[in-house]
């Protein structure tokens, strides 16, 4: 099968297995002649990212690496991204591995032209608009593990240690002028990681699947993007030098990221606070929580997840067939069952749940939430009831 494009939605994308061979030319197609490549300490140090430096400093290009990140990113990695950016003069950025990576060089490129605090472009209402999108940065996204789809989006995540709230800040022009998704980058990830990635996919395209709305572009990608995963993951977990299966989910994380404009879901708007108070893996986080949060919904979204469940051609196809396929997709592949299993307890599960009911993914749960609502579906993650 040859898993090989050039495609343009949503925007630039080389996909291919040895494609980032490109990335020179790329940052010189769109005026790049110093970029700042910023990716997180621990990528920073491996063999796929010293040789992408290398290739630009060869190619005559002025690269210089930021890394000072913390897995979920705070303020202060922006400030210091910042500070890299001007020393440097740099002039576009290269957006290079996980989420953290990702999210951050998109971040840096945002705020490197404006003169108003990050948190005044929080994506609420048209808060976007108070930027001057003149003076945002060009971005060149590498994604290196396959889950956020942060390479084809236009907003980033950062921690607010202030309040110890996820923020989403937004700008239609923080998308990447150019992606280069090279299967071969996400090979090394470990197990663990490529785990909690590939969930992060699944449920990107689950929560904007079950969404209310109408939006059959959005749920068309989402449908295909969970075969993949389907398909894949499990492969890419086990046998990580399977390129068929890194292809495939590197795909689903992009499709994910691309339909999640339709809206997310209780996943997430659990998921966000627990990241921020336990800092545990976002992707991992959704999983764990995601039966419960399907069993909550299920009257809503029962029928729709019928033909979702005959899609992927599962037995008896239905709500409980489709339940049983992500309990044992999670066991398959090493996902907790229960919150306890990732480190989180009963502590702060009333600030968990002031926190979820305001968070902006709560309002495209396909059932209305409230706080006991959320309360509820807390402690049965917490505990294992479903």
């Amino acid at each position: 099968m040859n898993l090989t494009g050039n495609w343009n939605y949503p925007t630039s994308v080389r996909f291919g297995v040895g494609r980032i061979a490109e990335l020179a030319d790329v940052c010189r197609s769109q005026g790049i002649q110093r970029p700042l490549l910023v990716t997180d300490s621990g990528l920073a140090r491996a063999s796929i990212t010293t040789a992408a430096l290398d290739a630009l400093r060869g190619a005559g290009l002025g690269v210089e690496l930021f890394c000072d990140l913390k897995p979920n990113p705070v303020e202060a990695n922006l400030a210091g991204g910042l500070d890299a950016w001007r020393a440097g003069k740099h002039d576009g950025v290269i957006a290079f591995g996980g989420g953290s990576g990702l999210d951050m060089g998109k971040l840096i490129a945002f705020m490197s032209g404006q003169t108003r605090p990050v948190w005044d472009f929080e994506d609420i209402g048209d808060y976007w608009t108070r930027a001057d999108d003149s003076r945002i940065a060009p971005v060149i996204a590498v994604p290196t593990t396959a889950g956020t789809g942060s390479e084809v989006g236009r907003a980033a995540v950062i921690i607010d240690e202030r309040t110890h709230t996820k923020r989403i800040i937004f700008h239609p022009k923080m998308m990447p002028r150019v992606v280069i998704s090279d299967p071969a980058l996400t090979v090394g990830m470990p197990a663990k990681v490529t785990a909690g990635t590939g969930m992060d996919a699944l449920s990107h395209c689950l929560e904007a699947y079950c969404a209310p709305g109408f939006h059959p572009l959005a749920d068309g990608i989402a449908v295909e993007g969970m075969r993949l995963v389907a398909n894949a993951l499990v492969k890419a977990v086990h046998t990580p030098s399977d390129l068929e299966a890194r292809a495939q989910m590197l795909a689903a994380a992009a499709m994910g990221a691309t339909a999640f404009q339709k809206g997310l879901g209780g996943m997430h708007a659990l998921s966000h606070p627990v990241g921020a108070l336990y800092d545990t893996h976002h992707g991992m986080t959704n999983a764990t929580f995601m039966p419960y949060v399907l069993q909550f919904n299920r009257t809503a979204i029962e029928e729709r997840i019928t033909r979702l469940a005959a899609y992927l051609r599962l037995p008896s196809p239905g709500f409980d067939s489709f339940l049983a396929f992500v309990l044992k997709l999670r066991k398959d592949i090493g996902v907790p069952h229960t919150l306890v299993e990732l480190g989180v307890d009963d502590r702060q599960a009333d600030l968990i749940a002031d926190m979820a009911i305001v968070d902006p993914s709560a309002g495209g749960n396909p059932l209305p939430l409230t706080r006991d609502d959320v309360a509820r579906i807390f402690d049965a993650a917490l505990h294992g009831r479903l």
